[in-house]
């Protein structure tokens, strides 16, 4: 009799093979049994699609999916399209997790009766060293209802990753995550979230995030650079809404999210496509003057962010330049390093 299979763990990968090992050996040690894995070769260029070949001959449980490339969307939609399980978890290739980690969600999201559960997270660095934390662990078990979780979100106190998250499968029956898009969990959240699912949250930090320059969104080509703060702004908008409609409680928290999200994308981009010939550029110049007063009055607003959007708002490239000559005194100042002209 064919074993049942309670979680899939779809797990994204192109061109890792450094890291692949540790993230897929972290899943195939996890205590809970009754899962498969679900490794989505996404076009890679170097070796990762033989390892991902032989991974699946040394265990049963393993699937590969090899695919043009595509993005980790595509990928993760893959393995939604062919998972078996009744809970979808996702792992990304360069991270690990602890060996109880989906046994402890499964148990406390069928405890709890919900229909997402969440691990805490921590972030380590190429040294070995562990970084701050991007959100804080609860004390003990939290249930979150939707509308006090999206206002986490919006306050960027919550985790939007569905990497710390196991997911009822029925969830993602009309939906997938957005292709082309590169800040896609959290439109996919706030679209469940719309339909008010409560999500538990473990106190423990199960989920372990490889933090490492080459991938961090600075190092990326320009043309991507851009497109991941297009796309949080894009992000922003549709909470907004979202807020005006369902959440009326949580529309200033929703403008503030929008204006830090544009503060983002000024500090960000590259200053050539700080011009008038770009759209996307003078749309977010436009909303931000015609929110001055919110910029004035939003009490969720630092003084520093306040200081921040003022300036942004009357001179963006000024800014921008006096900005770029901080960061640099701040990154040379710490050996004594001339600063370049």
């Amino acid at each position: 009799m064919e074993q049942e299979i309670l979680v899939s763990v779809i797990v994204p990968c192109y061109n890792i093979e450094d890291c692949l090992a540790r993230c897929v050996d972290s899943i195939r040690r996890q205590t809970l049994r009754e899962l498969e894995i679900l490794l989505v070769d996404d076009g890679s260029t170097d070796g990762t699609g033989r390892l991902c070949d032989s991974f699946a001959a040394m265990d049963s449980r393993i699937r590969v999916f090899h695919k043009e490339n595509g993005g980790s969307s595509s990928a993760r939609n893959l393995g939604i399209d062919s998972a078996r399980g009744q809970w979808l978890g996702f792992v990304d290739s360069d991270d690990w997790i602890e060996p109880e980690m989906y046994e402890r969600l499964l148990e406390t999201a069928r405890l709890y009766k919900t229909d997402i559960a969440q691990a805490s997270r921590d972030e380590i660095g190429e040294d070995g060293q562990r970084r701050p934390d991007v959100c804080r662990a609860p004390d003990q078990v939290t249930v979150w209802e939707a509308e006090p979780f999206l206002r986490e979100l919006l306050l960027h106190r919550g985790d939007c990753s569905f990497c710390t998250k196991l997911v009822r499968r029925e969830l993602f029956e009309d939906r997938r995550f957005p292709e082309g898009k590169l800040n896609e969990d959290f439109f996919l959240l706030v679209g469940m979230l719309a339909e008010d699912h409560a999500i538990c949250v473990l106190p423990q930090q199960m989920y372990h995030v490889f933090y490492r320059v080459g991938s961090n969104t600075r190092k990326r080509d320009p043309e991507e650079f851009s497109r991941v703060f297009e796309d949080i702004v894009e992000n922003a908008d549709f909470a907004e809404k979202l807020a005006a409609q369902k959440y009326p409680h949580l529309v200033r928290e929703a403008a503030r999210f929008a204006l830090i999200q544009r503060l983002d994308y000024l500090l960000h981009i590259p200053v050539n496509r700080m011009t008038g010939s770009d759209p996307f550029y003078t749309r977010v110049k436009r909303y931000l003057r015609s929110h001055l007063p919110e910029t004035l009055t939003n009490p969720f607003l630092t003084g520093k962010n306040r200081v921040y959007l003022l300036l942004l708002t009357l001179a963006p490239r000024t800014v921008r330049r006096v900005h770029a000559a901080k960061m640099r005194r701040q990154d040379t100042g710490k050996n004594g390093t001339a600063i370049p002209s």
